[in-house]
C-alpha cells in the first residue's frame, strides 16, 4: 500500500510579489477613497479613477502569475481606447465642457475597461488543455 503522504500535492510556494502587489492596488484605492471628499464620488471622473485601478490590479496580476498555462493578452486596441476616453474626461472636467461630454467619456472609458477585465478574466477562466 503506498504512502498517503507520497501522493499528495507539494504544498504551494508564497507568492511574495503578488502580495505586495495586491497590499499596493488596495493601498491606492484607500488613498482615493480616503483622501476623495464623499461629494466628488458622485463625479464620473471617480468611476473612472477605480474602474483604472481595477483593470490595473487584473493586469497586474496577469503578469505576475505564473501558473497560466497560455500566455493571455488584453486587448491593447481597448485598453489605447479607454485611456483616450479617460483622457478625454479629465480635459472635460478640467477645462469645464459640457456635462454631457465628461459623462459620455467617462462612461466610455469604464466601458473599454470593463469589456477588458471581462476578455482577460475569460480567458483565464478557459479550462487548460
Amino acid at each position: 500500500m503506498p504512502d498517503a503522504t507520497s501522493n499528495s500535492a507539494p504544498a504551494p510556494k508564497p507568492r511574495r510579489s503578488t502580495i505586495f502587489a495586491a497590499g499596493f492596488l488596495l493601498l491606492a484605492l484607500a488613498l482615493v477613497v480616503i483622501y476623495t471628499s464623499p461629494n466628488a464620488f458622485l463625479s464620473p471622473l471617480a468611476l473612472v479613477v477605480v474602474a483604472a485601478i481595477g483593470l490595473a490590479a487584473l493586469l497586474l496580476q496577469l503578469r505576475l502569475r505564473k501558473d497560466i498555462g497560455a500566455p493571455v493578452r488584453a486587448p491593447l486596441g481597448l485598453n489605447v481606447l479607454g485611456l483616450i476616453f479617460a483622457v478625454a474626461a479629465i480635459f472635460a472636467d478640467v477645462l469645464r465642457l459640457s456635462a454631457g461630454l465628461l459623462q459620455v467619456a467617462a462612461l466610455g472609458a469604464v466601458v473599454c475597461f470593463a469589456i477588458s477585465g471581462i476578455v482577460v478574466l475569460h480567458a483565464l477562466r478557459k479550462p487548460r488543455q
